[in-house]
């Protein structure tokens, strides 16, 4: 939880850089100014540029941390797997963001940058999930759902429409890509994961794991699009001309980025939860394990 709740740091941090234009303040890497340890004076860009350096150290240390504990003390293999998969991201996330700036900018790379964060952001919280008391301890009530499409797949649909969001909104933001593929594009999000919570409400309310991130999908799904519009007011309507980013462009945008985030992640536990207590018809449902099954999978107690 401390990881996943770091990285959403990390995630403001990172608009702050972008929606700020400070992504070269400093103009090296892995070094700042020529340093490794030495923190510069903080003024301009700088103190976006740097600060978000710094909270990235931290979170490539606790995932490290996250991956060598999980490693040694949890005892179901996948999850083992999972947490080293998050060591490999952060990794890849900060070669990503050295590149950056090696690479002055390019669009391709940082949108790559951008994406793969929030990947990470989804990753992290997954393992916060999956490691947490409630998923250890609590017998799940698996229930058969025969509809078509199934409730698993418009949870993956709803993922997928959110990536290609996130894909375009990173390349926009970077100027890879004009604005209109991301706004043609919210309309899709928006009835897909409507689509998604109001049928996971209307037959699987009573499943509190289902309900509960339903609700949250769809009350982040109303702030982010109406965040989305503050955003392209701000920044392409009324901002198009401004010789640096001014205020409101910038909080709207960085909380544009921020509410995705969290409907991103979201959607995964929805997804996950959805999995483990509505399998469809054609997959088995999950067998019911008793306590002394639940506790000899959970991690060993120190």
């Amino acid at each position: 939880m401390l990881t996943a709740c770091a990285t959403f740091v990390l995630l403001i941090a990172g608009a702050l850089v972008t929606s700020n234009d400070a992504g070269l303040s400093v103009p090296d890497w892995p070094t700042s100014f020529g340093s490794l340890y030495k923190i510069p004076q903080l003024v301009g860009g700088v103190k976006f540029e740097h600060t978000h350096r710094m909270v990235a150290q931290f979170v490539g240390i606790l995932t490290i941390i996250m991956a060598v504990w999980t490693w040694r003390s949890d005892r179901r293999r996948w999850i083992r797997y999972l947490a080293l998969g998050a060591l490999c991201t952060v990794i890849a996330q900060g070669i990503l963001g050295g590149l950056t700036v090696l690479f002055y900018l390019p669009p391709a790379i940082s949108s790559a940058h951008a994406a793969l964060a929030q990947t990470f952001f989804c990753i992290a919280v997954a393992i916060a999930v999956f490691t947490g008391r409630r998923w250890l301890e609590k017998i799940p009530a698996a229930e058969i759902d025969s509809r078509r499409p199934s409730l698993t797949t418009l949870g993956l649909l709803s993922i997928c429409v959110l990536y290609i969001q996130l894909i375009a909104g990173a390349m926009f933001r970077h100027h890879g890509l004009s604005w209109w593929p991301h706004v043609l594009n919210a309309p899709i999000v928006a009835i897909v994961l409507t689509w998604t919570a109001i049928r996971a409400l209307l037959h699987y309310a009573q499943i509190e794991a289902i309900r509960r991130p339903a609700v949250i999908m769809l009350s982040l799904l109303i702030a982010q699009l109406c965040l989305g519009f503050v955003a392209f007011m701000t920044r392409v309507a009324w901002g198009h001309d401004a010789v640096q980013p001014e205020l409101p462009m910038v909080i709207s945008t960085v909380a544009h980025v921020a509410v995705g985030a969290l409907l991103l992640a979201t959607t995964v536990v929805f997804s996950i939860q959805v999995r483990r207590h509505v399998p469809g018809s054609a997959a088995k449902p999950l067998r019911t394990e008793d306590r002394a099954t639940v506790a000899a999978r959970a991690p060993v107690s120190s």
